[in-house]
């Protein structure tokens, strides 16, 4: 097996890199990394101090030699590398599409369900306070609707976010959107109906059940807000 994933599986990013392996049928191993703190051996192979890092042993074996940090430059790897499956699109002006959604989403969609949700709730539960249910409650009415209206309006009653077939986009939107379902449970469907049909569309492909299963054993059921 020449591909290895360093990372944790609570990780959005680490999630995107994973599902995109799966989906291009690629055999991969999954090394755990504790990021608090990481070890230095991680560090010389993470600069940005970030997951997931990938390895292939086709190039290198130890040390920087054959690792890629970042999700998004993983994919664009893995694109290149095993372009059989595709997830990027081949016409031009919908692959700079996939590209900036792919973005939006690590950043504009993930920043505030990170801060605002997922950490006030499961880092306070991971050290045995209370989650701070106000504060996710907060970020759900005052910070999400903006991005959730935009993504609603990208859709629009399709399938999929770039051209007519699943792809980046499609991975990364619905995992960001994971980490902040998995502890407060799903957009409001009547508001944002497109969003809501197709982050259920995406959960329910294959590709994404081990991690699915994953995230089950850390959160449950969702907390009510």
């Amino acid at each position: 097996m020449s591909l290895i994933l360093y990372g944790t599986p609570g990780s959005p990013f680490v999630r995107k890199v994973e599902v995109s392996l799966r989906e291009k049928g690629l055999e991969f191993e999954l090394d755990p990394v504790n990021i608090m703190p990481m070890p230095d051996w991680f560090l010389e192979i993470s600069p940005a101090k970030r997951i997931p890092v990938l390895r292939d042993t086709d190039v290198g074996k130890e040390g920087v030699a054959g690792t890629i940090p970042d999700s998004s430059a993983i994919c664009g790897y893995l694109e290149r590398k095993y372009p059989e499956t595709p997830l990027y699109p081949s016409d031009p002006f919908e692959y700079g599409r996939a590209l900036f959604l792919e973005e939006y989403a690590d950043t504009v969609l993930m920043a505030p369900i990170g801060m605002g949700i997922f950490r006030p709730i499961m880092f306070n539960v991971f050290q045995k306070k209370d989650p701070d249910l106000d504060r996710a409650r907060k970020t759900l009415t005052e910070d999400m609707p903006p991005v959730f209206d935009y993504l609603e309006g990208e859709l629009d009653g399709r399938d999929f976010l770039v051209g007519d077939r699943f792809g980046v986009a499609d991975i990364t939107v619905a995992c960001c959107l994971t980490q902040m379902t998995i502890v407060i449970g799903n957009p409001d469907a009547a508001r944002w109906p497109s969003l809501v049909a197709h982050y259920e569309r995406t959960m329910g492909r294959e590709t994404f059940q081990p991690t699915l299963a994953s995230l089950k054993k850390l959160v449950p059921q969702p907390f009510e807000i």
